[in-house]
């Protein structure tokens, strides 16, 4: 998988907050994901409708908090969650962009929107984590959106993320350098 360049926002984002190397390498890395995974599920169900710029604002700047709560860049911890939500209120972005600093470690809440559990299921899939659970509420978020059956769905869904963690390991070993 190829590394997509973020847009001038988040990497103006991450500069103000003078974002340390692993975090940005970490947020690259998910960015990326997210667009792959994108790509693919439009391949697969083009009449399918995304926001996919917040999407893909949403896994560049999932973690944002980590630029205050640095131990959590290398330690489990919910606390960038809501700390990263707030930093991005506090420069002017809206709820509906500073959200998935919040939503993407609490994809199993209820009234969560496709495109955040999609941010949440590109944040584990990079590295070649599968979340039985998460794939299954975006597997039923999908079938849902497009009137189809869930099995059909979940098929070409798993193969979608079975070919996206080929290469966690490398994403791993370029995100630690």
């Amino acid at each position: 998988m190829n590394q997509i360049d973020f847009p001038n926002k988040i990497v103006e984002l991450l500069e103000k907050l003078n974002s340390p190397e692993r975090l940005s390498r970490h947020l690259q890395i998910v960015y990326s994901t997210a667009y792959e995974l994108l790509s693919q599920i439009k391949k697969e169900w083009s009449v399918i409708e995304l926001d996919e710029e917040l999407i893909l604002f949403g896994a560049g700047t999932h973690d944002i908090g980590k630029t205050k709560i640095k131990s959590e860049i290398f330690n489990s911890g919910k606390e960038h969650e809501t700390v990263g939500k707030r930093i991005l209120e506090e420069l002017g972005l809206a709820e509906t962009e500073s959200r998935f600093a919040l939503t993407h470690g609490n994809w199993k809440e209820s009234d969560l929107l496709l495109e955040d559990l999609l941010v949440s299921l590109a944040d584990k899939i990079w590295k070649g984590k599968r979340v039985e659970e998460l794939e299954e509420r975006v597997g039923h978020a999908i079938a849902n959106k497009l009137k189809v059956d869930y099995w059909d769905v979940y098929v070409k869904l798993d193969k979608i993320l079975e070919e996206i963690s080929i290469g966690a390991d490398e994403r791993l070993i370029w995100q630690n350098q």
